[in-house]
């Protein structure tokens, strides 16, 4: 199935109808766009036990990953009440990057007008893989 960009934030709002906010209100969904073509829908989830509340993009990457898969190209996120971007958090974008650094994310304008930034731009100087490699 061939997504473009706009295509992959219908399916991230989509994937905000499925989110489990009760406590924030606070919505959000993400579509995830692996190198093969397939798309990984996330939603957050929030618990009463704040810490254990996980972020549509996780979401998204976590069931990709535990379907083996390992390359992905970008990643569509929508959320919040409209009034402007919803930015990833700073623990999805490392999440994120350990996989691809380059990835595109498409964010949407408070008129649902696409936004795109590369993903190593919204987290520069990140701590990788290449970090933990012996010398």
């Amino acid at each position: 199935m061939e997504v473009d960009r706009e295509g992959l934030l219908e399916l991230a709002r989509k994937a905000k109808e499925n989110a489990y906010a009760p406590y924030s209100g606070y919505k959000v969904g993400a579509a995830l766009l692996d190198g093969k073509g397939g798309v990984w829908l996330g939603c957050n989830v929030e618990n009463a036990a704040y810490g254990c509340t996980i972020c549509a993009e996780r979401t998204a990457l976590l069931k990709a990953v535990s379907e083996g898969v390992r390359d992905f190209t970008a990643i569509a996120i929508v959320g919040g009440n409209g009034t402007g971007p919803a930015e990833p958090c700073g623990q999805c974008r490392q999440t994120l990057v350990e996989f691809s650094p380059d990835m595109e994310v498409v964010l949407e304008d408070g008129r649902g007008r696409p936004i795109y930034h590369k993903l190593d731009e919204m987290l520069p100087w990140h701590f990788g893989p290449m970090r933990l490699k012996e010398d």
